[in-house]
């Protein structure tokens, strides 16, 4: 995969459950478009770190952008803006 990033997610007050749901819906989508989840992670206590922080790679840009706009994924948009207050996509490299 020539695409790798970290995904990080803040959740609205009060709607971790919420985020955790779409984040089910939309990450099983991922391997449609030749990506992979590699990390899902989730924080623990109540620092004012993400909530979420997901490892995907994808094949390319493209795929990448086909995924974002996924009829499916779109369709829950509504669910996005209720549920996520924040969403910072960093592009990064393997390490170890």
């Amino acid at each position: 995969m020539n695409l790798k990033l970290c995904v990080l997610l803040w959740a609205s007050d009060g709607q971790d459950d919420a985020l955790t749901r779409y984040e089910d819906t939309v990450l099983d989508l991922i391997p449609k478009y030749g990506g992979e989840v590699v990390s899902r992670v989730r924080r623990v206590g109540t620092s004012d770190g993400p909530l979420k922080v997901q490892v995907i790679h994808m094949p390319d840009d493209s795929a990448l952008r086909d995924y974002m706009e996924d009829p499916e994924r779109l369709a829950l948009a509504d669910v996005h803006r209720r549920a996520v207050a924040r969403t910072e996509i960093i592009h990064v490299e393997t390490i170890v």
